[in-house]
């Protein structure tokens, strides 16, 4: 029997609660293809702040460098916000542990659930048969660029006084946006084809180079259609016509905000996984927040981190069976009507609103259907 080394980092807020039901669908999966997985459990965020002052202490990125993969749940809260830039912040350790590791491909699916139709905020009919995959280049751009702040005599303020001047780097290379566009064309060749490159070169020298360079990756790739798309129109595109986009590839924030915005067709940033690969140990978490309003109640959705759960199996492991296995049982569990309360429709019945355990409980018992 195989066994692979997970690394599982629970974070803050809801992270301990979805993370336990990623960890146990993944033994089940395993249980059903013969295959084990052992754990270790360790400190990423605000909770590795409070216990060791770093948002990414040396022991758990040691951890995810030597496992087979990171399984992670959700970093931040308002315990740990602050605008000194001299503090530490529990975003800082996903930035980190995400450059540390090269992981600059992040990737999103983004399919509808026809159980959840209704509860999307958009009309049935424009959300019908979306299936699209977001490609973000994960460790450049502003998130990875130069930053700081200064006293300005041009920034005082209506005293006179001396005001603040601040700014944060928009950086690529070309190596970046080659191999980040070599990914979304491979994806697109065994999908449907198509890519959307997603900049704003009418604007950013930045954004001309990106769409240069995809351009020169897409002569590789003639069995694929390339259109490019500004991320303004991209935005009012995604709720005008999500069904036109197959893979999206684009540069870090812009990247961050359209996958947020996505969500909202599947009805809940509860629904949507993500993978992020690259050179090092691939690391798998849902894209939602820590959610610390609830946190402790048992009522979180945990379907994007069982959903990653199903990432990890397909891309880090091989395992395409089990992974079908996943989204099936995810899939029949809503076709059933089980609901938490982020997804909760119109006409949910009180004994089918169930909470965070409850619902891994019930993708466990369909696995074994």
């Amino acid at each position: 029997m195989a066994t692979y080394r997970i690394c599982v980092l629970p974070g803050d807020g809801i992270g301990p609660e979805i993370i336990a039901e990623g960890v146990k669908v993944l033994k089940a999966a395993g249980a059903r293809h013969d295959v084990a997985f052992a754990f270790e459990e360790h400190l990423i965020g605000g909770a590795a702040i409070d216990a060791t002052g770093t948002a990414l202490p040396d022991v758990t990125l040691e951890a995810a460098r030597v496992a087979d993969a990171v399984l992670l749940a959700a970093v931040g809260g308002p315990a740990w916000d602050t605008t000194d830039s001299s503090q530490p912040r529990p975003e800082a350790g996903l930035l980190a542990i995400r450059s540390a590791l090269g992981l600059y491909t992040n990737l999103r699916p983004v399919r509808t659930f026809p159980a959840l139709a209704d509860a999307s905020t958009l009309k049935p009919e424009v959300i019908e048969g979306v299936d699209l995959m977001i490609v973000r280049e994960l460790t450049g751009g502003l998130y990875f660029g130069t930053r700081g702040r200064f006293h300005d005599e041009e920034g005082a303020g209506a005293d006179g006084a001396p005001g603040q001047r601040a700014y944060d780097t928009l950086e690529y290379r070309e190596y970046e946006v080659e191999r980040i566009a070599r990914q979304a064309f491979e994806l697109a060749r065994v999908r449907r084809g198509r890519v959307h490159s997603i900049d704003k070169a009418n604007v950013l020298d930045t954004s001309r180079m990106w769409r240069e360079v995809v351009h020169r990756v897409a002569a590789d790739y003639p069995d694929v259609e390339l259109t490019d798309m500004l991320v303004d129109n991209t935005a009012m595109q995604l709720v005008a016509n999500p069904r036109q986009f197959d893979v999206v590839v684009t540069e870090n924030m812009f990247g961050d905000i359209l996958s947020d915005e996505a969500s909202m067709l599947t009805g809940s940033l509860g629904m949507l996984a993500s993978a992020s690969l690259g050179d090092g140990t691939a690391l798998y978490e849902p894209s939602h927040g820590s959610a610390p309003d609830i946190a402790g109640k048992g009522i979180a959705n945990p379907l994007a981190q069982i959903l990653s759960v199903e990432m990890m199996l397909r891309y880090s492991f091989g395992m395409v069976a089990a992974a079908d296995d996943i989204a099936r049982a995810v899939a029949a569990v809503l076709d059933e009507g089980w609901r938490t309360g982020d997804i909760r429709q119109q006409g949910t019945r009180a004994d089918q609103l169930v909470g965070t355990a409850r619902m891994g409980d019930l993708v466990v018992e369909r696995l074994g259907a």
